[in-house]
């Protein structure tokens, strides 16, 4: 490299050093895993995991089948005492 190359690129070189420092353009190791952390978090705290829908929906089934029978048992009683 000659002097006069140096000199004619040095303010553009140094302008893009800048704007990558500027705008952090480059994450550390650090930051990456910082957020990853908060995204986990977040996504804990608004999502339900696979085993616990599983329970859930296990439970609305014994909700809905208790719900029939008690349905059925009130059916059954009205028309055993003959009102329609």
């Amino acid at each position: 490299m000659n002097r006069d190359f140096l000199h004619k690129y040095a303010p553009l070189l140094i302008i893009c050093i800048a704007v990558i420092f500027q705008y952090n353009l480059f994450v550390t190791p650090e930051k990456l895993e910082h957020t990853h952390r908060e995204i986990l978090a977040e996504v804990a705290q608004v999502y339900i995991t696979k085993a616990e829908f599983g329970n859930m929906k296990e439970q609305i089934t014994d909700i809905n089948k208790k719900l029939d029978k008690i349905y059925d048992t009130l059916i059954s009683e009205r028309g055993s005492d003959g009102i329609n």
